[in-house]
This record gives C-alpha cells, structure tokens and sequence, in this order.
C-alpha cells in the first residue's frame, strides 16, 4: 500500500495549550475535564469563524492553521478575550491558554500538519504565561503597520530542539501597553544611525550575533553529537566550529559509555524490589510463584526458581 502524498502549503499556524493543566488535573481531574470540554466549544468555534483548520488536539493543546496571519491574530485575540468572560463567569474553575502563532511550510498528512514552523509555533506559547499571545519575527512584521496592534519586543530566544534562535513578540491586548521602558519599537527603526538605536532594534548587530553564538555553543558544549552538529548547521565557520569537529570525532571513536535506567526502569525495580522482600522468607508455593509470574525475568527469578524446587516449600 502506497503512503499518502505529502502536502506542502504556506500557512500561518496557531498553538495553543493550558498553562499549569497538569496542576489542575492533580487538583480536581473531573472539574479540569469538564471545563476544558466547555472551553474548547468556543475555542474550536472562534476558529471556525476566522477561516482556520483544527489539526491536531491532544490533551489540553489545540493546533490549527490558517490562511491568513490577519485571520489567526485575529482568533487568537477572540480566543483569550472569550477565555477571560468564561473565567469570569467560572471563577472556581479558573482556564488559562498560552498561545503561540508563527507563519511557515508545512507539510499535510491525513490532516495532521508537520513542519519547523508547527515546531516553532509551539516553542512560542512556552515563553508567554497564560492569557496572553506570543508571535514570531514573521508574523509581526507582516502586522506591524496595522493600527491597534501593539508588540512587546522578548528578544531572540534559544528554545528546545530549534538550532536557531527565534525573535519572539508578545502581542499586547485590550489596550496593554508593553513592560519595557524607552522608544517603541517602531521608533526604533526609525534611528537615524544604527549604532545610537537601543538594544531592542530588529536587525541584529555584530555584538548580538557574538552573544547568540556564544549562547548556543554554551548550550551544546557539553551535550550529545546531535546538539554538537546543530551547533555547525548553525555556524560551519563559527569561533568553536573545529572544537565541535573534533568533539564530535571524538564521540564516534569513543566506547559507548553506560546507560542510565530511566525512571520507568527504576520503578520497576522497586517494585521488583519489595515484592520479593513479601515472600522471600515463604515457605508457601504459590506466593513464590505469584512473584515468578509476576517478574518471570527479574533480579530474583532464578533465586525464586530454586527455591520453589526445594523441599521446604509446599
């Protein structure tokens, strides 16, 4: 059976998820199920209304797509504002969303969407907190002369599993003016000379791109190949560009070193653990082979085996 063919298509695409959702689950699991049920009916309709496309829903996240930047801004706006009047009206049952919006290719399969920009969308809602929008470099540019529309400048951010670093907006709602003191960010552009523009200016100076390399290299200097090649996919010609070589040549000569049990893998050694501490002092047959049915290959099955052949156990 042949696969699906991949769709590619440009899009503008939205991620949205709860802030501290496995916080409320702990607290009142059928409280959280049945409000996130409620928010999401108007979640799910909001994006029907601009013209958007749910792709994906797991857990508490939402994943949509949309043709236009305007449209996705637009639902975004809606969907922290209708969140806001629903808390209000549920105030012991308090939602949060952190949403994140980037514009980018992506790829289609059977209507899931795929892609560094899906990837990037949902690194973004990590750096805001719940209520508000973070947007890509993308995005606001392609906003920046709308009216009504005010951008607080985060910075180029180094999140996980993205190589490069990403220029992030928080979009400011309901009149919001943004935290940082000094000229605006369209004032910014307007300077005369780059060099008397503040530090928040767009394009990047030599010092900034110094100080993200650095940043990047401290973040995989110590790490696995992987981290150390994305560090060249980055900057082939950077400062510790022949480090990471070597590093790397080292690491495909070096023995594999030992692996780490993971935290399933502990827990069920506990388990194995104090299971055979209840009936290793047994003399009672089925309780060791209640062990051995249970662990048939663990620490102590050979252990349990013998001491089921001995004849002082009935």
């Amino acid at each position: 059976m042949e696969a699906p063919e991949l769709e590619r298509r440009l899009v503008a695409i939205l991620a949205a998820d709860v802030e501290g959702y496995s916080r409320l689950m702990h607290a009142d699991e059928e409280a959280t199920m049945s409000t996130l049920s409620a928010r999401r009916l108007l979640i799910d309709n909001l994006i029907g209304e601009h013209r958007g496309r749910i792709a994906n829903t797991a857990g508490d996240s939402v994943l949509a797509e949309f043709a236009s930047i305007l449209d996705a801004v637009s639902c975004a706006v809606e969907i922290q504002k209708a969140m806001d009047e629903a808390n209000a009206a549920a105030p012991n049952h308090p939602m949060r969303l952190r949403i994140g919006i980037n514009a980018g290719d992506i790829m289609v399969k059977e209507g899931d969407i795929f892609g560094d920009g899906v990837n990037v969308a949902a690194r973004l809602e990590g750096l805001v907190r719940g209520g508000e929008i973070c947007v890509s470099r993308g995005i606001r540019d392609h906003l920046r002369h709308r009216g009504g529309l005010v951008f607080e400048d985060l910075g180029e951010q180094l999140v996980k599993n993205i190589a490069h670093p990403i220029r992030a907006f928080r979009l400011c709602i309901g009149g919001e003016t943004p935290e940082q003191e000094g000229p605006s960010i369209e004032e910014t552009f307007e300077a005369p000379e780059l060099h008397s523009a503040p530090a928040s200016v767009t394009e990047l100076s030599a010092d900034n791109e110094v100080a993200l390399e650095l940043a990047l290299w401290d973040s995989v200097k110590d790490g696995r190949p992987a981290e150390l090649e994305s560090y060249l996919d980055q900057y082939p010609q950077g400062t510790f560009a022949s480090l990471a070589r070597t590093r790397l040549e080292e690491a495909a000569h070096s023995p594999p070193g030992p692996v780490m049990p993971t935290a399933e893998d502990a827990a069920a050694a506990a388990l194995d653990l104090a299971f055979w501490d209840s009936v290793k002092d047994s003399n009672r047959r089925e309780e060791i082979q209640a062990y051995l049915d249970q662990h048939p290959n663990d620490h102590f099955a050979g252990l349990a085996r013998a001491r089921l052949a001995s004849p002082d156990v009935s």
